[in-house]
């Protein structure tokens, strides 16, 4: 049996299976590799600008891989009720 976990205590997103959540822990892990790697390689002569666009790119990545597990949804506004 797979347990759920609750959502996050933010607007659109859904309880996770374990196996959601373990998936999205190891993406957590292998995103912190590569940005160490990156943090390394920070003023050793390389391209520091290239590193900087590498380290969000990385983050956008990852975040894309994540919400893609998690697929968090859209949210109801106040003022929805107010259409007719």
């Amino acid at each position: 049996m797979t347990d759920q976990h609750q959502g996050l205590p933010v607007a659109g997103y859904r309880p996770q299976n374990d196996a959601n959540v373990a998936l999205v822990n190891e993406h957590k892990a292998m995103e912190e590799r590569l940005l160490r790697q990156l943090d390394r390689l920070q003023g050793t002569g390389h391209d520091d600008r290239w590193l900087a666009i590498a380290r969000t790119h990385i983050q956008e990545g990852f975040m894309a891989l994540n919400r893609a597990v998690f697929r968090p949804g859209r949210v109801s506004l106040p003022e929805d009720a107010a259409r007719p």
